[in-house]
């Protein structure tokens, strides 16, 4: 994979090059030194949410973290071959299911969670966040952490969370997951 889209790459070498320290984006952001660890390594994902207040402390727009376009859709239907997609890490990638990424207060996505490879890491890196999300499982299963809480959701299965809840997710099977996943607020949302 190439590091620039590496979102963990990305903001690893602008906090290098701002000689900020990890507990100095820590302090500034509320998400724990090893949560931005993990980041930055590409062993977990970050909401949305929380990398705009990344994005803040180190003075770029979230879209530097995305290969996104501008431009806006006449249509607001997504076809599936039209769906916008990048790679967040080595895990996960990414599709993006509206056209209209900034019209929305919901941002609705599809994950593709690779196997996990790295099974002696059990820290799960929870963190919260503004907003609510919602979690459908589309196909094979996904670990969810949320609060002290740890489940395994099955194909069918879906959670609704408030996201100022400590959570996150993660696929430990050697098979691929997919979830669609919704989120609000949306970061991208023209103000």
């Amino acid at each position: 994979m190439n590091d620039k889209n590496n979102i963990g790459n990305k903001i690893k070498q602008l906090r290098k090059q701002n000689n900020f320290t990890l507990k100095y984006v820590s302090e500034q952001t509320n998400l724990s030194v090893g949560f931005l660890s993990q980041l930055e390594r590409g062993m977990t994902t970050i909401a949305i949410d929380s990398l705009s207040k990344i994005s803040k402390i180190l003075n770029v727009e979230i879209n530097f973290f995305f290969d996104e376009t501008k431009t806006v859709s006449t249509t607001n239907i997504t076809r599936s071959f039209e769906k916008k997609c990048n790679q967040i890490n080595d895990q996960i990638i990414q599709f993006t299911l509206s056209q209209n990424l900034s019209e929305f207060n919901l941002l609705p996505r599809i994950f593709h969670l690779m196997p996990f490879m790295d099974l002696d890491d059990v820290d799960f890196g929870v963190y919260t966040h503004e907003g609510e999300e919602f979690i459908y499982v589309l196909e094979g299963c996904l670990s969810i952490a949320v609060n002290d809480q740890e489940d395994i959701l099955y194909p069918g299965d879906s959670i609704q969370i408030n996201s100022t809840q400590y959570h996150n997710w993660r696929n430990t099977t050697n098979n691929v997951t997919k979830i669609l996943c919704v989120n609000t607020p949306n970061p991208y949302k023209s103000k």
